[in-house]
């Protein structure tokens, strides 16, 4: 776990190696291990100085979140956190001088042990990134990080890495002070060593335990420091409408920590990072950033007897906003792909997006021009369906119409092989029910991206009944080719993703049409913690798309189709007044060419306020839980195979709010039983689209939850 050994030079070497692990983590028994080679190294009259280093690729990648998901924090979390301490304090003050050798990445509590080294030594390795990054899973740097680095390099440069969770290049933090020196790959256990035996000698002892020590660019009571918390709060509240606790304890960590000796500063690290793991936003965050996201990313739902894919040519039909931008991400990932639409020049239309984005990554230095055009020069247009042949994988991405998809999908399928896929980026319509144009049902899948497809990481995978077990695997390395992020769902009206994130727009006009004040809504939505409130989100969506949505649910379903509230709203603002959203620079909001934008002086007009106002915590419960409700209902239906694909799909596909951990983590949090008895409340109060589907009641009787940590 910890090999130790000295060399002739009294050089002793702590190589941190974990069995069994692709990455070396911070954990109860590697800790102790660690702590173990210290203290015989820092005991051994002939050892000179310590190099600590990694048998991995990467150094360490911080501490073990799989222990801290289980971990319920309080004071056996303190108590481990102040051991931790002291075995990194003892390493610092013991008068032999330790270096780090960091190979590769070193990562939250990696860069943090590396921080309490006298000397750190960097690999220039291109792929290897250095930050404390620990508020991205909801936690704050517990192993010293939060007092080591602003005594570093400075509050001012220090809060902004730990707040917005930094990854830099060994060459940035060597700019930055972070490590005191960048090696060609391969040297940085010799460029340490040489240190040991040099300088380190003479100076093994922090900046911060130095006599007259003072903390570079400002003390916190400084002006400077006083004018950097004055403004950072401001800016973190303004950002997280302090829905993030970790964050807000990182700024006061870092203020009360930094007006004390370094050994205080620490003991009030080990109390902030204790009380912050016992947090319900830290154990949503954990479960679904990093081990859900991890899952998805590695395909653990793939078919394994399948044998995995390799894409050379695919097809896209239609080549407008959605379809031009797929096309560039096939492209990009260096697959050859035949852009098609009607005619020639709606073709090259198409690609001229991809055209914009490569020239403008050339233009700013992150891509090379020879790159640039090899991306070009992979992507074909064409208004012939016949260059189809040949191509692995078809995606359409034509109107929401269903009579033209069937046409394009038979039309498609004459000129591709016999194994080829045929995908639909519908984000709606049934796959079984456009399967019925195909001649291979089998091959036929759902594949819906999220707009913009060459930013939006998730990619919505719907399996219809007769979609084979093949096609549903390499359509899965097909997305992992791309570099997106899939999760597989099975086949219903809607899917998962449209199906809840539909609840929230159509919730927000709900409200508007009960006399909720517009600015009330959407500042809702945001204090929630959704990137935009309902109404400006559907105006980014676009009111006319959900009005051809709505209208053929209607047509599909018949007098099965249950009105809503909202339909009234949406077709009013597009059959009467003409308001389409953002696209034509009028919705919800007005979207003036110049200057912000503002709400539409007609909302009071047409949806008169009421005289009484609810408060806005209930606008929020109804905003958030009517997706709780919807998710639930898709898991209830056996849409979602497992609840972490929809937390997953939330946060990823329509910024669902993280701290929340996706709308069936939000259930887990609150318990079952009190999701239930909130559902009773709204249900009898507004209407029976907030009653919980009765799968829930049966998981409440017999006391099961939603995840089990």
């Amino acid at each position: 776990m910890i090999r130790h050994s000295v060399d002739n030079e009294g050089i002793a070497t702590l190589e941190w190696d974990l069995p069994d692990r692709s990455q070396n983590v911070i954990n109860d028994e590697s800790a102790a291990a660690f702590h173990a080679a210290l203290e015989r190294s820092l005991g051994d009259s002939d050892v000179k100085g310590v190099l600590i280093a990694s048998g991995k690729r990467d150094f360490i990648a911080g501490g073990d979140l799989e222990m801290f998901l289980r971990d319920s924090g309080g004071e056996t979390a303190f108590l481990r956190n102040r051991h931790w301490h002291g075995c990194l304090r003892e390493m610092e003050t013991s008068g032999k001088p330790v270096a780090a050798a960091l190979n590769g990445s070193a990562l939250g509590g990696g860069l943090e042990l590396s921080l309490a080294c006298h000397y750190r030594v960097a690999a220039d390795n291109p792929r290897a990134r250095f930050g404390l990054v620990e508020v991205n899973v909801g936690l704050l740097p517990g192993g010293g990080g939060t007092q080591r680095l602003p005594r570093l390099i400075g509050i001012q440069q220090a809060l902004p890495l730990m707040l917005e969770g930094s990854r830099l290049t060994a060459r940035d933090a060597l700019k930055l002070g972070i490590v005191h020196a960048v090696v060609a790959p391969g040297e940085e256990r010799e460029a340490a060593k040489r240190w040991l035996l040099g300088t380190g000698q003479q100076q093994a002892r922090q900046p911060w335990d130095t006599k007259g020590y003072r903390v570079p660019g400002g003390a916190v009571q400084s002006p400077s420091g006083l004018r950097t918390f004055m403004v950072g709060n401001a800016m973190l509240r303004e950002k997280t409408f302090d829905n993030y606790p970790a964050a807000r304890n990182i700024m006061s960590c870092v203020y009360e920590g930094l007006q004390t000796d370094i050994d205080t500063g620490l003991r009030i690290e080990s109390r902030y990072f204790a009380a912050t793991l016992s947090t319900p936003e830290a154990k949503n965050m954990i479960r679904v950033l990093f081990f859900g996201m991890n899952d998805a990313r590695r395909l653990a739902g793939r078919p394994k007897h399948v044998p995995v894919a390799k894409f050379v040519k695919v097809g896209m039909l239609g080549a407008g906003m959605m379809g031009a931008a797929i096309a560039y991400c096939c492209a990009a990932a260096g697959i050859d792909t035949v852009l098609i639409d009607t005619d020639q020049p709606l073709a090259d239309k198409g690609k001229d997006y991809s055209r914009g984005l490569v020239d403008k990554q050339a233009a700013r230095g992150k891509l090379s021009r020879e790159k640039a055009d090899a991306v070009l020069d992979r992507i074909d247009t064409t208004a012939d369906l016949s260059r189809l042949d040949g191509c692995q994988l078809v995606i359409e991405a034509v109107f929401e119409d269903r009579k033209l998809k069937a046409d394009v999908t038979r039309r498609a399928e004459a000129a591709l092989g016999g194994d080829s896929i045929f995908a639909s980026n519908t984000s709606t319509l049934p796959i079984a029910g456009l399967a019925q144009a195909s001649s291979r049902p089998a091959n036929f899948i759902g594949l819906h991206f999220f707009s913009p497809a060459d930013r939006m990481p998730l990619v919505e995978i719907i399996v219809a009944k007769e979609t084979s077990r093949e096609t549903l695997a390499r359509s899965m390395d097909f997305v992992q080719a791309l570099g997106k992020i899939p999760i597989v769902v099975n086949d219903s009206r809607g899917f998962y993703t449209s199906r809840v994130f539909g609840t929230y727009l159509a919730e927000g006009m709900t409200l508007l049409a009960e006399g909720v004040a517009p600015a009330l809504i959407d500042n809702a939505g945001c204090m929630a913690g959704m990137p935009l409130g309902p109404l400006a989100l559907t105006d980014e969506v676009s009111i006319d798309l959900v009005w051809k949505i709505g209208k053929q649910t209607q047509a599909d379903l018949g007098e099965a189709y249950l009105a809503k509230p909202a339909d009234a709203v949406v077709q009013l603002m597009v059959e009467k007044f003409g308001r389409l959203g953002k696209k034509i620079g009028k919705g919800f909001y007005d979207y003036p060419a110049e200057g912000r934008k503002s709400l539409w002086p007609g909302l009071m007009e047409h949806f008169p306020p009421a005289p009484h106002q609810p408060d806005v915590k209930q606008v929020i419960e109804r905003l958030v839980l009517i997706q709780s409700v919807e998710a639930a209902r898709c898991l209830e239906e056996k849409v979602l195979q497992r609840p972490i694909d929809g937390d997953v799909g939330a946060i990823l596909g329509w910024g669902y709010p993280a701290f929340r951990g996706g709308p069936l983590s939000w259930i887990h949090t609150m318990s079952i039983m009190t999701f239930l008895a909130a559902c009773e409340r709204l249900a009898a109060a507004h209407g029976p689209r907030f009653a919980a589907p009765p799968s829930l009641y049966g998981m409440a009787a017999r006391g099961e939850t939603i995840y089990s940590a």
